[in-house]
């Protein structure tokens, strides 16, 4: 889309096996209630809209209620993301993505109105569908630059992020004027590499044609250049392109 809307809450380990359909988990009646525990805020789409807001995602409390004059009934259910979330207290829990009720409910915050579109019950499964592909396409792209600092930290994790589509990074503004296409849509990620804060941009173009996985769009992910190791880390990555590209064209003659 256009405009994106990313959303995420979180959920155990164990919970995986159950995704729960609303944040953070399954709400049991007081017969089947066990013991109280402290429950994780729910998250929504990154975009402020007041002060009751998740630090984590900048998002109010999730919004599951049809509004006043939608056109039809959408699911409230959520999956599990497979992206690990850094939790204050050191435990690790799952970002969980939005039901097709709240991202609906998160486009009309943002302006949308769907009288303006012909729009189906089956659109709304597959925007959630492109949505999900898309962050699990981000965070497979994070790991592979987070693999450069594997002997330093095995397990990333999440810690928060939030979207800036019209807010264009340096990279995809100097593009603009070699005369390439500016993102649809961006996200900044702080990723917690065993207790030091990341932060990655991430650009999302219009890839064309949606494939069976739900994938069209095309990332460009990247740590920010905002520390000396993010720098290294880039200037090591660009390296090893330009030599494997090297490499790899001259192989390319000698076979033929």
């Amino acid at each position: 889309m256009g405009n994106s809307v990313s959303a995420f809450s979180g959920v155990t380990p164990s919970d995986k096996v159950n995704p729960p359909p609303s944040c953070p988990m399954h709400k049991k009646t007081p017969e089947e209630a066990a013991p109280p525990a402290p429950a994780a805020k729910p998250s929504e789409c990154p975009v402020q809209h007041g002060n009751d807001v998740n630090p984590y995602n900048m998002m109010p409390p999730a919004n599951q209620q049809p509004a006043p004059d939608q056109p039809f009934n959408l699911p409230t259910n959520r999956q599990v993301s497979s992206i690990p979330r850094a939790m204050p207290d050191g435990s690790t829990e799952f970002w969980v993505y939005p039901s097709q009720q709240m991202f609906w409910n998160a486009m009309l915050r943002k302006g949308w109105r769907w009288k303006d579109e012909d729009i189906k019950p089956k659109d709304m499964d597959d925007i959630i569908k492109i949505h999900n592909a898309n962050n699990e396409q981000a965070w497979q792209e994070v790991l592979k630059w987070e693999a450069l600092h594997a002997k330093e930290c095995g397990h990333p994790r999440l810690k928060s992020f939030g979207g800036k589509a019209t807010d264009y990074s340096p990279r995809a503004r100097f593009r603009n004027l070699l005369g390439y296409e500016l993102p649809f849509d961006r996200h900044d990620w702080i990723v917690d590499r065993c207790g030091k804060d990341v932060r990655y941009i991430i650009d999302y173009y219009d890839g064309g044609e949606l494939d069976n996985k739900y994938q069209f769009a095309l990332l460009d992910v990247r740590p920010a250049f905002d520390s000396v190791e993010n720098v290294w880390d880039r200037m090591k990555v660009t390296y090893m392109r330009y030599r494997y590209d090297l490499l790899g064209s001259k192989e390319e003659k000698l076979s033929q």
